[in-house]
């Protein structure tokens, strides 16, 4: 899961060295803090939201094969 979402968020950025995903995983969820560079967290975010939403909906796809709850938080 930190795999694809680093995978991601590289693709989106101006900078994929800052990409930073840090994961904790407790018996059926798992969160995963993405941190990016201050000058890209608007291209991350995207106008009202739409890109994180579509990231986060991508990542609950993923990890519904695996019967997990995924919760995405994008973290400066």
């Amino acid at each position: 899961m930190k795999e694809l979402l680093a995978v991601i968020a590289k693709a989106l950025v101006d900078d994929p060295a800052a990409v930073e995903v840090s994961e904790r995983e407790g018996e059926r969820s798992i969160v995963l803090e993405l941190r990016v560079a201050d000058a890209d967290m608007g291209k991350v975010i995207g106008k009202q939201g739409r890109i994180a939403k579509c990231i986060r909906t991508v990542m609950k796809a993923a990890a519904s094969r695996e019967n997990k709850h995924v919760v995405v938080e994008i973290v400066q």
